[in-house]
């Protein structure tokens, strides 16, 4: 079964191996993982997509969120949420196949950012999925390069990472949905 989970983390060296580390300790290969600073600078948000069984996943789930410097986790099988993967594709195409491709493009909401005398370079932003399917229609035209940045996720609604936030008057953060107790966040 696929999985995507968050984490919020410190924005700090070594927490990427260490959550890494976690997911190869227990033979889980990672489909996607993604690391980026959020709009607080001392945190990241790291999105981790895997297979695997139900119980293997909660249980990494759980001692992620042990992890010091993890904030929180949230695997998003129960959550709905947004998820978003970027590809940059560069499609060799022949002058008289170009208006074709940029047709195809066109229709799944992508960009061609680069023209080249035999290719274009076309941008796409979506679901897995949705990338998947131009990926397949572009490559009877020949696919030169492929490049994704792997998915991010944060969930529909209200809820936010800020729900996070230390408590101004005890230092300590409040914890909202599934995640267990850890460190309070360093003053700011």
């Amino acid at each position: 079964m696929r999985h995507v989970i968050s984490a919020l983390v410190m924005n700090e060296p070594g927490v990427l191996a260490s959550v890494a580390g976690l997911f190869s300790a227990r033979g889980f290969n990672i489909d996607s993982l993604v690391v980026g600073r959020t709009e607080n600078p001392e945190l990241s948000r790291m999105t981790v997509v895997a297979s695997g069984d139900d119980n293997t996943l909660e249980q990494i789930r759980k001692q992620l969120a042990k992890l010091i410097p993890v904030v929180k986790v949230r695997d998003f099988k129960s959550t709905a949420y947004i998820e978003r993967d970027l590809a940059l594709v560069t499609v060799s195409v022949a002058p008289e196949q170009r208006s074709d491709v940029i047709e195809i493009v066109t229709l799944f909401r992508g960009k061609v950012v680069d023209v080249a005398k035999g290719s274009l370079m076309v941008e796409l932003s979506g679901t897995e999925e949705k990338l998947e399917a131009l990926i397949d229609l572009l490559k009877p035209y020949g696919i030169k390069e492929l490049a994704r940045t792997g998915i991010i996720a944060m969930p529909r609604g209200t809820q936010t990472a800020k729900d996070e936030a230390p408590d101004k008057s005890t230092g300590k953060r409040t914890r909202t949905l599934d995640a267990p107790a850890a460190p309070a966040l360093p003053p700011s």
